[in-house]
């Protein structure tokens, strides 16, 4: 983007301003310089401090019952409550008087928008209610909401459900102040059949063998309030952290993640006090459809991510990382996504180093990086700066490489830069200063040029700055990550290319990460030189690619095969879209396939597997088809 000269000089001074602005806001109680523009909640005129709810799981009609009460505070007296709902049904409306009656309050649903569901207005009456208490019902389609038979679990004994509020889906079961600028306690008393344990983001309390009590007594936004019900099974790593799965997968996951507790004292040593008191970890059916989802004390996290060697426990060190970078300092709205997803992508790397060597972090990030690098062509060239232009767009297209990767690269940038030792007490600083609070980019620009630029004049510009956080695409300046250990895989493929015998590779030591640089820097189908149908059937007999357990390596493997049209793994890869459905390690599939001879297939395997796919998968693959 080119600006006029007198207009760029003028950005540095309106920014640091704003900033300015921005932080004497964030700690003046009541008042919130940020406007999400993806809630229709009025949070200048109120906010909500805590939220207490009495739920009850409906498995037969797969809603969930609820009465939620808000705790308010009102920066303008006599204002309405508007609040965020999403195919809610309110049956009652009521607010609690400063004489303490309760009192019926009228309410307007307006239409929906397919983004941001159906505001809900509540007509105070001018009382400003200490308390606000409404009556609802989920709907069998709630975004948020997932809803399994017995016959879609690992051990078909129990119906089980769980939500993804991440990122306006709390709105699809509770009427709220959906956005991430708002931060609020909450309780709930949740009743379920028999049989079935529930779990959410707080501490538990379970009340009697249907009816289990929780509470969170820090604050937190919406989107991290998270409840899940099953047939599910505890296993203790020490005394504040254990795993919760289906008996059937219970040691499996206990030993697979058994060096969590190290992660946890990792992170401490480095960034501060872990502030959540339990860190848990619940495995969820296969149909959960991201790598993990950091709701505080209880992260949920794939299957897929259970390989047996503990190849691809990264994915615990980023949810547990977000108990600093996210759950503790949140971006105040969604077109700033790096704040949590950057800060936690870098955090997990150096959990990763500490504990599994240099050379292993390397190779996660160099992948991390070819990703990006093979991503930014596809994405609107407003989605690749990290402060994102959101505008028009739902806040899920948010989730790149970007957020991820580009702000890990960033924050990468000025560690080499100040060195660790100074970006390391920047870092730790940061999440004690904003703890408990939301923040948006001019917020953290602001802090970064008064605690780090400042003390180290002339090491890192503002401009370079201002094209990290505003550009687009990568820096000329970007550090591009390496890996000695990538070297022997690159000059064993480049033998097996030039005519050395499969067998012959000395392949026996790579682990994942090797293998799968090993695949994803195979020659592309429109190289000069691409496979052959032979050469990539010897490979599959070779390293049984189709059938392996590292989920990670068969989509990389089944990618692949894809790209050259090769459809022998139909039988495996068929088998692969119906096992599991996070949607990072099957959209991609299903998108080359749609493109492809084997389009009706794929519809077929589609048609079959939808039904136990999470509606954010299914939602995104339909249109392939249609």
């Amino acid at each position: 983007m080119i600006y006029k000269e007198s207009a760029l000089l003028l950005i540095p001074i309106l920014r640091r301003l704003g900033a300015l602005l921005t932080l004497l806001l964030l700690v003046t109680p009541g008042a919130h310089a940020v406007t999400d523009s993806f809630s229709y909640a009025n949070i200048q005129d109120v906010q909500t401090r805590h939220i207490d709810l009495q739920l009850t799981l409906d498995f037969d009609h797969q809603q969930i019952l609820g009465v939620t009460t808000l705790t308010l505070h009102w920066s303008k007296p006599g204002a309405s409550l508007v609040l965020d709902s999403r195919d809610l049904t309110i049956t009652n409306v009521e607010g609690l008087d400063l004489q303490g009656r309760w009192q019926p309050l009228a309410y307007t649903l307006a239409a929906k928008d397919p983004v941001l569901g159906q505001k809900l207005t509540i007509n105070t009456n001018k009382l400003n209610p200490l308390k606000v208490r409404i009556s609802h019902a989920s709907a069998a389609t709630a975004s948020g909401l997932q809803w399994l038979t017995a016959a879609q679990t690992l051990g078909k004994q129990q119906p089980f459900m769980f939500s993804q509020n991440e990122a306006i889906h709390a709105r699809s079961w509770l009427p709220l102040q959906d956005t991430p600028s708002i931060r609020a306690s909450y309780n709930a008393t949740v009743t379920a059949p028999k049989g079935l344990t529930v779990l959410m983001s707080a501490d538990r309390h379970p009340v009697s063998d249907t009816v289990t009590r929780f509470e969170m007594p820090q604050a937190i936004p919406s989107y991290l309030i998270a409840i899940a019900a099953g047939n599910l099974a505890f296993a203790a790593f020490d005394a504040r952290s254990g795993v919760w799965a289906e008996p059937e997968q219970l040691k499996q996951a206990q030993n697979e993640f058994a060096d969590t507790p190290k992660m946890i004292n990792t992170v401490e040593q480095r960034y501060g006090r872990y502030r959540w008191g339990r860190y848990d970890l619940l495995i969820l059916p296969p149909s959960f459809p991201f790598g993990g989802m950091e709701n505080p004390k209880l992260s949920f996290i794939t299957p897929t991510v259970i390989a047996g060697d503990r190849s691809l426990v990264s994915v615990i060190a980023h949810e547990l990382a977000h108990s600093w970078s996210g759950n503790l300092v949140t971006n105040a709205s969604w077109q700033d996504l790096w704040l949590n997803e950057g800060f936690t992508s870098y955090v997990e790397n150096r959990v990763v180093e500490d504990l599994y060597g240099s050379e292993r972090a390397k190779m996660e990030l160099a992948i991390a990086y070819g990703e990006l690098q093979k991503e930014l062509p596809t994405l609107p060239t407003a989605l690749t700066a990290l402060h994102a232009d959101l505008k028009d767009s739902d806040p899920d297209t948010a989730f790149s490489g970007i957020p991820y990767t580009k702000g890990q690269l960033f924050l990468l940038f000025l560690e080499q830069k100040f060195g660790r030792k100074h970006f390391d007490t920047f870092v730790k600083q940061y999440f004690a200063h904003f703890a408990f609070g939301s923040i948006d980019t001019n917020s953290f620009e602001q802090y970064l040029q008064q605690h780090l630029l400042a003390l180290y004049p002339n090491v890192v510009s503002q401009q370079q700055i201002h094209t990290w956080l505003y550009g687009t695409g990568l820096p000329e300046f970007t550090p591009v990550p390496q890996s000695d250990a990538f070297k022997v895989v690159d000059a064993a493929r480049n033998a097996w290319l030039s005519g050395t015998p499969l067998p012959q590779l000395a392949t026996q030591e790579w682990n994942a990460q090797q293998w799968l640089h090993f695949l994803q820097q195979m020659p592309a189908a429109t190289s000069q030189q691409p496979l052959t149908s032979a050469q990539l059937q010897a490979l599959d007999k070779q390293f049984n690619f189709s059938t392996t357990g590292n989920d990670e390596i068969a989509f990389s493997w089944f990618s692949l095969a894809l790209d050259y049209n090769d459809f022998a793994v139909k039988p495996a890869l068929g088998q692969y879209l119906q096992r599991i459905g996070r949607l990072r390690l099957v959209l991609p599939l299903y998108e080359k396939l749609a493109k492809s001879p084997e389009r009706a297939w794929a519809a077929g395997i589609f048609s079959q597997a939808k039904s136990a796919y999470h509606p954010l998968t299914s939602s995104s693959i339909a249109p392939l088809f249609q």
